[in-house]
């Protein structure tokens, strides 16, 4: 007589498990796969498509020296490792303003032509960047740097993972095409 092997039969728990490791392993394939998957044109509110901006006062918006630094201004901002194109404004898009940034980063936004900022006192501490002096205003998640010793003042709004890009190509911006003026802080 010829003994047959036999298997031993996997028990009702064991399937259960094995099968809820596979769904498990499936699963997070499948996650993985769609996140992967979201291109870098996916809608993401505020990064893609005509940047909306509110209308700010800027009284000197119109000025010569506003048009002419707007018109110089680099078509390009560096971010870190990344490069950063000029973004489009939606209509109507406020006088003096132009915003860089793409799908994966928040807007760089400059405005021309503001008031002088009510924070700029004698004791403010400003930083000095190429020859041109600015006045820090921390946000959450940004801060806005104002340009006080020009004939205008300016603000550049930068996102905090933005790096010092942004800042230093505006700054080369305005030195060469701005002459310099005393701080007025009063």
């Amino acid at each position: 007589m010829t003994q047959q092997e036999t298997k031993p039969a996997l028990s009702r728990p064991s399937i259960v498990a094995v099968g809820l490791a596979v769904l498990l392993v499936v699963g997070f394939a499948a996650l993985g796969l769609v996140l992967s998957g979201r291109n870098q044109t996916e809608d993401v509110p505020g990064r893609t498509g005509p940047l909306a901006l509110v209308t700010i006062d800027a009284p000197d918006a119109g000025s010569e020296l506003c048009t002419s630094l707007i018109s110089k201004l680099p078509a390009a901002l560096p971010s870190g490792k990344d490069t950063l194109p000029r973004r489009e404004l939606a209509s109507p898009a406020p006088p003096a303003t132009v915003a860089w940034g793409d799908a994966q980063h928040d807007p760089v936004v400059l405005r021309c032509g503001l008031p002088r900022p009510s924070e700029l006192t004698a004791t403010s501490q400003l930083r000095v960047i190429s020859d041109v002096q600015w006045l820090q205003l921390p946000g959450s998640g940004t801060s806005t740097w104002v340009v006080v010793d020009r004939g205008i003042y300016l603000a550049l709004t930068v996102p905090d993972d933005a790096g010092t890009g942004p800042l230093q190509d505006v700054s080369t911006a305005v030195r060469d095409l701005l002459p310099k003026q005393p701080i007025k802080t009063s």
